[in-house]
């Protein structure tokens, strides 16, 4: 890594290293991204620091309330104070109704969790999820699991990518 990149990556980290009001406070980014599907969902966290998602696992649902315990566990574990979730518009942007099952079950969690919930366009994340298992030579309809995990990892990803351009132009702004 060049001392160019390495100063790119302080100043990108030290974006999430300061509270909104530059108090010098530590500012941690603590999300876990969803994409949820009515067999499984996809799940996936971020560095503290909030410049890289990945994929942490996938859940293949049973009951609601086995899903429920299962995401808690991984909310305490990782110390999550928001969820991200994929909300698959139609391709017109429209709300179908598997976006409409996604709300309704976000808002199910939401309520049971006490956590706050940021919606993010999730169309073709498993698309590209799908082509990244080809490209690493993976069978797609055999790794299932790892599409939903790459694309909960792509719908986090890009939600800490606009959060970042939102920082940097309050940043521009108010210097």
């Amino acid at each position: 890594m060049t001392q160019e990149e390495r100063e790119d990556e302080a100043n990108n980290a030290q974006i999430f290293s300061q509270t909104p009001n530059n108090t010098n406070k530590t500012f941690y980014v603590s999300a876990l991204g969803l994409d949820v599907g009515s067999k499984r969902i996809g799940i996936a966290g971020c560095d503290r620091t909030g410049l890289i998602a990945t994929g942490i696992t996938t859940l293949h649902r049973t009951t609601f309330q086995q899903d429920v315990e299962e995401l808690k566990r991984i909310i305490q574990e990782r110390d999550v104070e928001i969820l991200v979730v994929g909300l698959p518009y139609s391709m017109d942007g429209s709300l179908g109704f598997q976006a409409r099952q996604v709300q309704k079950f976000t808002k199910r969690i939401t309520a049971i969790l006490k956590l706050p919930v940021e919606y993010v366009d999730e169309r073709l994340t498993s698309y590209q999820a799908e082509q990244m298992i080809i490209a690493e030579r993976r069978s797609p309809s055999r790794n299932k699991g790892l599409i939903d995990r790459k694309a909960a990892a792509l719908i986090l990803q890009q939600w800490l990518d606009i959060r970042r351009q939102q920082q940097k132009a309050v940043d521009q702004k108010n210097a």
